[in-house]
């Protein structure tokens, strides 16, 4: 407990989680709104399109996960940190643990603001949440985030330096596994295991209760929505296993 209170405690003390809660929390709202006010009368305003901007309020989630652990290796204060607890392990969990919960109280925020927004701006249209498809959509983008934010600390860690962390991070999700998909004859088959493109399946499963056209593109992936889930979090956890063992035998 001890250890998960220094990561707090030094996590809240720097700038860049407040201004990164702020912008994530702004855009995926913002989007909300933007889509909805501006919707033509036809225009179906459902769950699906309340969370449209889920996406790139990941993006911002994958930078303060980033930051939380590079910025401790530009100034030097991971070492005094692991003179403090030499077992690093621990440490790196704990920095963790404190950041996904950060991320999930983010997504939720974020996630259940759009949909307020939307019923505010939107009254007359359908958007309570009738089905366990719909509450995966909307309360599922906490736990999509917190898991992200165990894959931004584990590249961090790895990384160690702001700027490449952040831009390996970003590249993957907006260039790698958009681009997969062309690639001749085995690019659909690798896009269906790839980890974000998995990570939608299990927000918007199949897209039974909604039109192709409504929020984010559907995933290609195979997998039912809680698999997809696990495997997401699988992929995470394999990231922190190996930042963990890379930082265990390199000097800080």
């Amino acid at each position: 407990m001890t250890l998960l209170a220094v990561e707090r405690i030094k996590l809240f003390t720097t700038r860049s989680p407040w201004w990164c809660a702020a912008v994530a929390l702004t855009i995926v709202i913002g989007f909300a709104a933007l889509i909805t006010g501006t919707a033509p009368s036809d225009f179906p305003i459902t769950v699906a399109t309340s969370q449209f901007g889920y996406s790139f309020g990941l993006a911002v989630i994958m930078v303060l996960a980033a930051l939380s652990i590079t910025t401790e290796y530009r100034f030097g204060t991971i070492k005094s940190t692991f003179l403090a607890v030499p077992n690093r392990t621990a440490v790196l969990l704990a920095k963790t643990g404190v950041v996904a919960l950060l991320a999930l109280v983010i997504g939720e925020i974020a996630a259940f603001g759009a949909l307020g927004v939307s019923a505010l701006l939107a009254p007359g249209s359908d958007l309570a949440l009738n089905s366990a498809a719909d509450w995966r959509q909307v309360a599922g983008v906490g736990l999509v985030y917190a898991i992200t934010a165990v894959m931004g600390v584990a590249v961090g860690t790895l990384v160690r330096h702001s700027a490449g962390a952040i831009s390996l991070l970003l590249i993957y999700v907006m260039v790698v596994e958009t681009l997969v998909p062309i690639i001749p004859r085995v690019g659909d088959d690798i896009y269906k295991w790839l980890p974000f493109n998995v990570a939608e399946k299990f927000l918007s499963g199949d897209g039974a209760v909604r039109g192709a056209s409504e929020g984010p593109p559907l995933s290609t992936s195979t997998l039912s929505p809680w698999v997809a889930l696990a495997y997401f979090a699988g992929v995470a956890a394999v990231l922190l296993t190996a930042a963990i063992m890379v930082a265990r035998r390199r000097d800080a």
